[in-house]
């Protein structure tokens, strides 16, 4: 199989197995957020322990803890993604699958918005159209909900942040991971802990079955993160950021025709505003990297 049809299966896998998200959190229950959350940074430190042991990458943890400015990076990138990650399972468990996937349909809107505002970087005119339908959504979906759509802006900007921190680190996938969850793994390990002196934990009081489950959310997090490394080698980032809009549109359809939220009128206005400023988003991406390819290729012919 050629290379670039296996990164493409890789990165499809990947984003559909984030998309199935909404049908896994609720397995867990009784176990509330915040410990499924514990449970989720314990065993993914396990996990991610055990595969930075395999690929014997550990030389790369050890020169993190000497460096004080990527220390603090994935310190704020550990804050960010146990923040997404509480929210989303607290979302899900909650009955709003339908919000936490607007939160990841925002998300490239707000990573842009956090480029212009931290970076200083320039916007084209169709990515300025882009945020601006953005905005509006965000505007026709709060009349909508009578409040702010909080959980899907904390989403978006708790991901982004995320995202802007490992990419100023610029480290490796499954070290990097691995190196978050370690950082706070301490606090879940203390939380699970005082759950079971207080008798409140669900872990082996629910059944042998439950347990595993319990377990089973560190495979749940390392496995789509090997799939999105080793698609991220082999094809292009223009078809991984197409790729991404897999797992909102199935969290999305899970929300809407699984578990039957509420979708009123105007919430589908703000839903389909949110996707158009997508489309000029993505339109827009996709003719200045064709520009780009073409201006290298003339640059190249004559030299």
């Amino acid at each position: 199989m050629p290379e670039s049809r296996k990164g493409l299966l890789l990165g499809a896998s990947a984003y559909l197995m984030w998309g199935l998200f909404p049908l896994y959190w609720p397995l867990l229950e009784p176990a509330g957020a915040l410990e499924i959350l514990a449970h989720r940074v314990l065993w993914s430190s396990v996990t991610m322990g055990l595969l930075v042991l395999l690929l014997r990458r550990t030389t790369q943890l050890w020169a993190f803890l000497r460096s004080p400015r990527l220390l603090a990076l994935l310190a704020l990138s550990a804050v960010t993604v146990t923040s997404n990650w509480a929210l989303y399972i607290w979302g899900v468990n909650n009955g709003r699958v339908v919000e936490t996937s607007l939160g990841y349909f925002i998300n490239p809107l707000v990573t842009v918005l956090m480029g212009v505002v931290l970076l200083g970087e320039r916007l084209r005119r169709p990515q300025w159209a882009a945020m601006g339908v953005g905005l509006l959504a965000v505007v026709v979906l709060t009349l909508d909900y009578g409040r702010l759509p909080w959980l899907a802006l904390a989403l978006a900007f708790s991901f982004g942040t995320y995202g802007l921190a490992k990419k100023t680190a610029d480290v490796g996938a499954i070290e990097g991971l691995a190196f978050e969850t370690m950082l706070i793994a301490p606090l879940a390990l203390a939380y699970v802990g005082w759950l079971v002196a207080t008798s409140a934990s669900s872990f082996g009081t629910e059944g042998a079955g439950h347990a595993a489950l319990l377990v089973t959310t560190g495979l749940v997090t390392a496995v789509p993160l090997i799939c999105f490394g080793a698609a991220a080698t082999r094809i292009p980032m223009v078809t991984i950021g197409l790729l991404q809009y897999l797992a909102p549109v199935l969290q999305f359809a899970f929300g809407v025709l699984y578990f039957g939220e509420d979708m009123p009128a105007g919430r589908w206005v703000g839903f389909a505003l949110v996707w158009v400023a997508l489309t000029i988003f993505t339109w827009e991406a996709l003719r200045h990297r064709r520009r780009q390819l073409a201006l290298s290729v003339a640059g190249a012919t004559a030299a």
